[in-house]
Parts: structure tokens; sequence; C-alpha cells
């Protein structure tokens, strides 16, 4: 078997359809052909003695775009107050406003396996505050399929929309991540995998033909 190191190519944006578009990365000529946006909207920090959430704009503003958008939130707290969700969801509507079709809400936080099912509940209980039209996903990480407890995995399954499993740390892949990938091809929910630009990528062939994959989505870098 030749190893999987050798066989990776690196990521061509080019031959994608979805793109994560962060602050400070400036827009490339692939976004032309995009038919999936995931705009980094803001962070929701710690703030003040009790560390609750705040949320923090970043960002493009709202106008006109041809692509289908997710509106991402960066998560570095689950302690919000009431009123962080009705700040999404206005923007949510802000950016419908522009004729846009927004698919829904984005969550990329960083949580480490064991810690999945008090997720999964915070998950649940966010979802019970949007409306039908706006859709949940997050981010996931490589271990949750060989290590998370696949009751609290299925959980997630019924209230998320999808979840996009990331294969890179920073700018560059993970590079053991062929070690977890069988394992995220079992996963029995609606899940992405996500690819950062110019990393190196070799798909194994029972991640694509799962049931539950729905593609790809790129992490775009500045050059």
């Amino acid at each position: 078997m030749v190893p999987w190191g050798l066989c990776a190519a690196p990521v061509d944006a080019g031959d994608h359809q979805a793109f994560w578009l962060w602050a400070g990365v400036k827009p490339q000529p692939v976004l032309t052909q995009a038919h999936t946006l995931y705009l980094l909207q803001g962070q929701i920090d710690p703030h003040g003695i009790e560390g609750r959430g705040r949320l923090h704009a970043q960002g493009p503003a709202a106008g006109p775009l041809r692509a289908e958008l997710w509106l991402v939130y960066r998560a570095h707290t689950l302690d919000w107050p009431d009123e962080i969700v009705p700040q999404l969801l206005a923007r949510v509507e802000r950016w419908r406003r522009h004729g846009n079709q927004v698919r829904g809400i984005q969550i990329d936080f960083d949580v480490g396996t064991r810690h999945l099912a008090r997720y999964a509940g915070f998950l649940e209980q966010l979802r019970q505050r949007l409306p039908a039209d706006c859709g949940l996903s997050i981010t996931g990480l490589l271990d949750w399929g060989s290590n998370g407890d696949p009751l609290v995995l299925n959980r997630m399954g019924e209230t998320l929309d999808e979840v996009v499993v990331q294969t890179y740390q920073g700018r560059h892949s993970i590079p053991d991540q062929q070690r977890y990938l069988p394992r995220v091809a079992q996963l029995r929910l609606p899940f992405r995998i996500g690819l950062v630009q110019g990393g190196q990528w070799q798909a194994p062939k029972e991640l694509e033909s799962s049931p539950w994959f729905r593609g790809y989505v790129v992490f775009l870098l500045n050059p």
C-alpha cells in the first residue's frame, strides 16, 4: 500500500465551490464560482468578571452576493446572554434584505471530545431559539469520529443541518489526518469536510461513498 502522504495533493481552491471567507482574507477570483460561502461575521468572547459572552462584529458588511450564505461566528464561550441570539438573527435578516439566500448560522467552537455532551445540550437550546427558516451548522474536530460517544453524535444529528469536520489547524493540514478519516466516514449525520487552501488532501473511498457526505469547504488564505 502506498503511504498516504505520498498520494496526497495540494488543495486547489479552483476545484471546489464552497469556501470560508475569514476576516482579513482578501477576496480571490475563485469566489466567482462559489456556490456556498461561509462568511465570518463575528466572535463571541468572554467579557467582564463573570466571563459571559459578548458579540464582536467582524467580516464584510451585508451586501448582495450570488452564493448561498452561512453566517459564521467564532465562539470562545458557551455562556451566552439572552441578547446574543437576537443579534445573530438580526444579521441574518440584514443579509436577506439584500436579496441573499442565507441558509443559517454556523458556530465555530473548538470543543474537546469529552465535552461533546455539554455542547450537544447547548446546541439543542440554541436550535429552539432559531426560526424554522434558519439552519444550524457547526465545525467539528477530526477525533469526534474516533473518540466521540456515538449516542451524543446521533443526538447532535437531530439538531444540526450539518457539521463541517476540519482537517487542518491554522494554515496547515493535520499531518496524521488519515488515521481519523475512516471513522469520520461512519458519521450518521450530514457532514462536509473542511480543507485549507494549499494544504494536503487525499480522499478515502469510504468518505465520498457515505450517504451523509455533502462535499467540501475550503478555508481561503492570503497568498
